[in-house]
């Protein structure tokens, strides 16, 4: 079974619209939808914006449907001059960058799990294969894959957008995937992230990009997960 979180309505209800077979439950105050996506088992769930939010939707993902792999989806800010409106990022590692404990003498990002103190954690090599054929099999969506920054907060102006990528290598941000690959990590499960950009590095304004951009981001999301999940 595929697990796949969203943050938002418009990053889950394309690919909730296309299952069958469903049916639903509700826990933790999360709505869970299990069903077929493209004849394949599959739960989907929107966590809510966040990374608390993303974590908990993780672990009851995980706890109750014991899920072979997780794709978190959806959109995501450009933090390098590479990642434009429209394109795709694929995340070969994810790092939270609100994670600071420097002061102790902890490189920054450093994450403490019960195993590991790890700054990056790693996507899975597979999932990642099978992203990338999918963008191939939509045509036309230009890709790239690359560190993804995960934190509470909305990053915007140039200057924070570089600083990011300057410190973590990072090429998008956004609020929910390094905090499902930390619940993942814990588990032993597979994960990834996908993000389309909705805002970049323009000199537009950020809020005015996010507005105009974001639905046909997490449309062009949507698709990649619906030819993903047709892969055999």
């Amino acid at each position: 079974m595929t697990g796949i979180i969203g943050a938002m309505d418009i990053e889950v209800n394309g690919i909730i619209e296309k299952m069958t077979d469903t049916r639903t439950e509700v826990i933790s105050g999360k709505k869970f939808t299990v069903g077929k996506l493209e004849g394949k088992d599959c739960v989907a769930a929107k966590c809510g914006i966040g990374k608390v939010n993303a974590a908990v939707t993780a672990q009851t993902m995980i706890l109750r449907y014991s899920p072979d792999c997780i794709i978190n989806t959806g959109i995501g800010g450009g933090t390098c001059t590479k990642t434009h409106i429209g394109y795709v990022v694929i995340a070969d590692k994810t790092v939270q960058h609100d994670m600071d404990t420097t002061v102790l003498g902890d490189e920054a990002g450093t994450l403490f799990l019960p195993e590991e103190s790890i700054v990056y954690l790693p996507c899975d090599e597979n999932l990642i294969s099978r992203l990338k054929k999918a963008c191939d099999t939509v045509g036309g969506v230009k890709y790239i894959t690359g560190t993804v920054a995960t934190g509470d907060r909305f990053i915007s102006g140039k200057e924070n957008r570089q600083s990011l990528n300057d410190n973590f290598g990072a090429v998008c941000c956004e609020m929910e995937g390094g905090s499902i690959g930390q619940v993942c990590r814990i588990n032993k499960v597979p994960f990834a992230v996908l993000r389309s950009i909705s805002d970049s590095m323009s000199e537009e304004d950020d809020a005015v990009e996010y507005s105009t951009f974001s639905k046909a981001a997490a449309e062009l999301s949507v698709s990649i997960i619906l030819d993903l999940m047709k892969l055999p």
